[in-house]
């Protein structure tokens, strides 16, 4: 059975999933964090760095963590456009809070142009499977709406990160922020419809799945 280590920085989360001494790695954090997240991975076998999205505060070390550790990036394709510049997918708000966030987001994106490039050498689709780089029983599910390309990793039909398709970043909750809503609002229906599932975040701590909307 897979083990899951929720790497928190800061107000954003990475996770290691393991089986033994292999492991995988999702999503890397901002820069400032990228020490921290290096050493988590220092005790496994790191074989593959999946990004849930490709927005700056999920995917700013992915070059230095794929040089580091030796590992390809994988990610959809459906978000290749954000590598170089994350407001190619416009995004909007549905709440007060949410628009505090998306200015706060709209912000940081700006700093895209100084992080290095990234070439992803894995392209992952929904019902893809992870079994190959060593941790076996995680699945890919498809979740756009938050980017077109965003995408989620069923583990072990126990756990299930959701990148920013959900969020608990004041609470639990739909993304406060997203490209495509009704898209978005279908990815939520999908997480509900898997049932019993520890959610990890993009932001925040693990909730139990529930009814979101």
């Amino acid at each position: 059975m897979p083990n899951i280590l929720r790497i928190a920085c800061g107000n954003g989360n990475c996770y290691l999933i393991s089986h033994g001494k292999d492991a995988i790695l999702v999503d890397t954090c901002r820069e400032k964090y990228r020490q921290k997240v290096l050493d988590a991975c220092g005790p496994f076998e790191v074989r593959l760095l999946v990004l849930t999205h490709g927005h700056i505060n999920h995917m700013e070390n992915a070059a230095f963590l794929s040089q580091a550790l030796h590992i390809p990036v994988a990610m959809h394709r459906a978000d290749l456009d954000l590598l170089e510049d994350n407001l190619k997918q416009s995004l909007s708000a549905h709440s007060m809070l949410g628009k505090i966030v998306l200015a706060a987001s709209i912000k940081t994106f700006q700093t895209l142009k100084h992080v290095p490039a990234i070439l992803p050498a894995v392209f992952l689709e929904d019902g893809d499977s992870l079994d190959s780089y060593g941790v076996p029983g995680i699945k890919i599910v498809g979740l756009p709406g938050h980017t077109n390309g965003s995408i989620g990793l069923d583990i072990a039909e126990r756990d299930l990160i959701v990148g920013d398709a959900l969020m608990n970043m004041f609470y639990p909750t739909v993304s406060m922020l997203y490209h495509n809503k009704a898209v978005m609002l279908e990815s939520v229906r999908k997480i509900e419809a898997l049932g019993p599932r520890t959610i990890c975040f993009g932001h925040g701590k693990p909730v139990q799945n529930r009814k979101w909307m």
